[in-house]
């Protein structure tokens, strides 16, 4: 089974930056994605990492990061220019099979999520 710990938001000021953190336990995922869901929203994929591979939703293109350890058991998100419209709750997601899409229903595991607020 696999486990996943997101930690790293908190509340920051529009073009500030957060680096939120997905730690990865256990065994058999191949890929690991970020997903947020704003207030009154559905919940949306904003970047998945493969090997070899990186993806990234339109919106936060340019201004968010994914990245892995070399262990691959923790993957980062480094938010940078972070807007309003980022505000939300952040979850990291992870699948046995190399999905290359950014669509929830394709990642089983779930983490807990971590706030993140972004306000003047």
């Amino acid at each position: 089974q696999v486990q996943l710990v997101e930690s790293g938001g908190g509340s920051v000021q529009p073009g500030g930056s957060l680096r939120l953190s997905c730690a990865a336990s256990g065994s058999g995922y191949a890929t690991v994605g970020w997903f947020r869901q704003a207030p009154g929203k559905e919940r949306e994929g904003i970047s998945r990492i493969a090997p070899g591979s990186t993806y990234y939703a339109d919106p936060v293109k340019g201004r968010f990061t994914i990245s892995q350890d070399n262990a691959k058991r923790t993957v980062w998100l480094q938010m940078n220019s972070l807007k309003p419209e980022d505000t939300g709750i952040y979850y990291c997601a992870a699948s046995r099979l190399l999905y290359i899409d950014l669509n929830p229903h394709n990642d089983r595991y779930w983490g807990q999520g971590t706030a993140v607020t972004v306000s003047s």
